[in-house]
């Protein structure tokens, strides 16, 4: 039994070295003050001054959290509401169908979703820009919301909205009082999920984006072909750090401590 537990860190050990190896080498070399990643010189800040100097990548950054924003709170609320129905569907064939349709959306390939939506964009006469990318965002955000949220449904007894209504509560009630402080877990997870995807995803936004409007992942695979620089290396290694603080934010949101006073809880 200790030599499987040891095995099993040793493996894990080894594979989160693996994954994450390339991404600390590509930081470490982003405060070298040589301008390759063949041989460090000595440490500097240039490369991250360098990206704060130019305003057309400050714009790309903060239409990229704009988008993101917005198509995770959008997607979030779609999500929702979209897996309450699917829980509370009186046809088995009906809910196991809908939930199908939601898988094919998020096992689908990224380049079969962003020539979809650039068809059908083509198709309707929208402009490829801002909009066409949030769109885009909304659409493969839904299913990864309604994944996240379906367990804490699947969960909460039906025992809880009847005993609500029993005491006179309306459907509004159950809903704001009962069903949505019930499942806010996996709200939090749907909603931090669908920013990571939005500030991630390039194959998509790829297919959609025009008009003189880019996030960063298309900017940077622009930057990346015209030749690697530690310009890239050093914006990469923010958007890292920023993930990274928006995965430890979910993890104290939803780890944090339940104050007994409102819980109803007796310390």
């Amino acid at each position: 039994m200790d030599t499987t537990s040891k095995f099993s860190k040793i493996y894990l050990t080894l594979v989160f070295a693996i994954l994450y190896a390339p991404i600390f080498y590509l930081i470490f070399y982003s405060f070298n003050s040589g301008g390759t990643m063949s041989n460090f010189e000595s440490f500097t800040l240039e490369h991250y001054a360098s990206v704060f100097a130019d305003t057309r990548l400050i714009m790309i950054l903060i239409n990229t959290v704009i988008i993101a924003l917005l198509s995770a709170l959008i997607s979030t609320g779609i999500g929702v509401i979209g897996a309450i129905g699917i829980v509370y569907l009186q046809k088995r064939k009906s809910r196991n169908a809908l939930l199908t349709l939601n898988n094919v959306l998020i096992v689908s390939p990224d380049v079969i979703i962003g020539a979809s939506f650039l068809i059908l964009f083509t198709m309707v006469g929208v402009k490829l820009g801002f909009a066409s990318v949030l769109i885009s965002h909304i659409a493969f955000s839904v299913p990864i919301v309604v994944i996240m949220v379906l367990p804490k449904l699947q969960e909460m007894s039906s025992t809880l909205v009847d005993a609500a209504l029993d005491l006179g509560a309306s459907k509004r009630d159950v809903l704001t009082r009962v069903i949505i402080p019930y499942i806010k877990p996996g709200i939090f997870a749907g909603f931090f999920l669908a920013l990571t995807y939005s500030l991630d995803d390039f194959a998509v936004t790829f297919f959609v984006t025009g008009n003189g409007f880019t996030t960063l992942s298309v900017e940077i695979y622009s930057m990346a072909r015209a030749g690697i620089t530690l310009t890239i290396n050093a914006l990469s290694g923010l958007i890292f750090i920023f993930t990274l603080l928006l995965v430890l934010g979910y993890y104290f949101v939803t780890n944090r401590p339940k104050n007994p006073l409102r819980t109803g809880v007796p310390k």
